[in-house]
């Protein structure tokens, strides 16, 4: 079983790596073996920099998963119940990370292919992603996955306004966002079954909110 100080060191490691280190995809990049990347034509610079705003967008989305994942992983090692339990939530969690892990390798991908950058805000994002993880976390067990049932549905619904709103010509950032929007409705599906409940229609709202002020901001700096 993990000890306190392991779990905080698991943190504080989880979060260095996704702010400082090169990030490594664990699967190819989507659309590589299909020729999805190559486009039709070169995008414009108007479409180049709304493609890089948008994946900007997405690439802070995967920052907060990452931190949501790993605070929710804290709680359920420090919290109450069944040791074995607990450390069941938390390897639950942190397996569906690791795909969080490949979409942010693949969107910084996509920001240096467009010649964009990263939020300038990543820290701050991080910080406040992972506050709200460890009290969901902190929650119990069945919240804290009901949590990540209502994130990644939120997350899907938000993708598809993206690949609404992509250049047509745009292939890879699609196909970066396509496999993503699979990923989430998984994750959502999996937490579900693991036991996750709904959570109150109040709490779905300032979700809903919290991630507008993000994705609003992010979208310029």
């Amino acid at each position: 079983m993990t000890t306190v100080t392991d779990a905080l060191l698991i943190t504080a490691d989880n979060a260095l790596r996704t702010l400082l280190a090169p990030h490594h995809a664990a699967r190819p990049t989507p659309g590589a073996a299909s020729g999805q990347r190559s486009e039709a034509a070169p995008l414009s610079p108007e479409e180049r920099r709304l493609s890089g705003a948008l994946m900007r967008v997405n690439h802070v989305g995967e920052i907060c998963a990452q931190a949501l994942y790993t605070g929710q992983a804290l709680a359920a090692r420090l919290g109450p119940g069944d040791a074995r339990t607990r450390e069941r939530t938390a390897r639950h969690l942190e397996a569906a990370a690791q795909d969080e892990t490949d979409h942010l390798a693949w969107c910084q991908q996509r920001l240096d292919e467009l010649g964009d950058r990263r939020s300038l805000l990543c820290p701050l994002w991080y910080a406040g992603a992972l506050a709200i993880g460890l009290g969901a976390g902190l929650a119990g067990r069945g919240i804290s996955l009901g949590f990540v049932v209502e994130t990644e549905r939120q997350v899907e619904a938000h993708l598809d306004g993206h690949l609404e709103r992509l250049p047509v010509r745009d292939h890879a950032s699609r196909a970066i966002v396509a496999q993503m929007k699979a990923d989430e409705v998984r994750h959502a599906r999996e937490a579900q079954q693991a036991g996750g409940v709904e959570l109150p229609a109040p709490v779905k709202w300032v979700m809903r909110a919290a991630a507008k002020v993000m994705t609003t901001v992010a979208h310029r700096i």
